[in-house]
């Protein structure tokens, strides 16, 4: 019996181990408007959830989110491709934390430190586009190190 056991134990820590997908996580799910993620980074998953959806649209909004820095972050670059049907039909990049341009509160930590944010977000967008689509972000420091990384998914139904 014992051995079953360990056995079975060997194999579970074994699937663990070669497991490098991260679950899809709901952001949000309201009538017209549907937002999940998933971490592509294999090695660290991260929290966020927002309020409701429909805040979404209203400019600024509320979110939470959680992660543990496995990279510190000196500078820290954003770079977002929203996808169709496979093919990149957008991208946008910018300079979030960097010598004298520090945009966000965490611009600064150290690697094990652990962040977490709760309060107003503004995209800057007046609306969010419709239709089904990915928008992938990954976020990047000073060495080039994937800070985080997630495949949104967006199902936007709504009549603006």
């Amino acid at each position: 019996m014992k051995t079953s056991n360990t056995l079975l134990l060997i194999l579970v820590l074994l699937y663990i181990n070669a497991s490098t997908e991260w679950p899809m996580h709901t952001v949000c799910k309201e009538d017209n408007l549907e937002i999940y993620y998933k971490s592509c980074d294999p090695q660290q998953d991260f929290a966020l959830s927002i309020d409701h959806c429909s805040d979404i649209a209203t400019h600024t909004f509320n979110i939470r989110a959680a992660i543990v820095l496995r990279h510190s972050i000196e500078e820290l670059y954003v770079k977002m491709d929203m996808i169709i049907n496979g093919k990149t039909v957008l991208t946008y990049s910018e300079m979030l934390c960097g010598p004298g341009h520090s945009k966000l509160i965490f611009c600064g930590k150290k690697k094990g430190e652990h962040l977490y944010y709760e309060g107003p977000v503004t995209l800057g967008i007046k609306e969010i586009p419709q239709g089904d689509y990915t928008l992938s972000a990954k976020l990047t420091n000073q060495d080039h190190v994937t800070v985080a990384c997630a495949d949104f998914t967006v199902k936007n139904n709504l009549d603006y």
